[in-house]
């Protein structure tokens, strides 16, 4: 004879069948929820964090170089600024793995799943600033204004397309 502990795991998940849930509808619990979110978000940081960390690592050489003396003060600015983008973005990114470090076993996965997406949100838009000044610093140490602006207009654009841009356009349709 099944036990009431058997019986309500296979109830929960029948009577979470068919809600307005906005994501397919899975055999699994709450917490398997979470953990399999979890686990994605992680992989997910994995990524973005270590393109991030090559960013910054070429951002941190860039004024060693010996070119570097002769750039304009708008180059120092769009550099600093970008800098800072990709700093703040890589604290972001590495943010969730510390808090998850700290909070794991007191229950708050609910929390660290949900304040690690939106810092993985507010980091890409750091980056998309950062990839943009980069962009734009390089073009304007080579070529000029002109082309400096079409470059990282260009690449606003693509980049806020592509990452912001098609998800919302498809999460506004659904």
């Amino acid at each position: 004879m099944a036990t009431s502990t058997e019986i309500e795991p296979h109830q929960e998940r029948a009577e979470r069948r068919g809600q307005g849930d906005r994501e397919p509808v899975r055999d699994e619990l709450p917490m398997e929820r979470l953990d399999r979110n979890s686990i994605e978000l992680m992989g997910q940081l994995r990524v973005a964090g270590t393109g991030v960390q090559v960013l910054l690592a070429f951002l941190l050489v860039v004024p060693f170089n010996a070119r570097w003396s002769r750039v304009t003060a708008f180059d120092r600015y769009v550099y600093f600024v970008t800098l800072l983008c990709i700093a703040a973005a890589a604290v972001l990114l590495i943010a969730p793995s510390v808090h998850h470090r700290m909070l794991f076993r007191r229950g708050e996965k609910a929390y660290l799943v949900s304040l690690g997406n939106r810092l993985a949100i507010i980091a890409m838009a750091l980056v998309t600033i950062g990839l943009t000044g980069i962009l734009l610093l390089i073009s304007h140490v080579l070529f000029g204004g002109l082309t400096a602006a079409i470059v990282a207009a260009v690449a606003l654009g693509g980049v806020v397309t592509l990452w912001f841009g098609l998800p919302l356009r498809r999460d506004h349709r659904h």
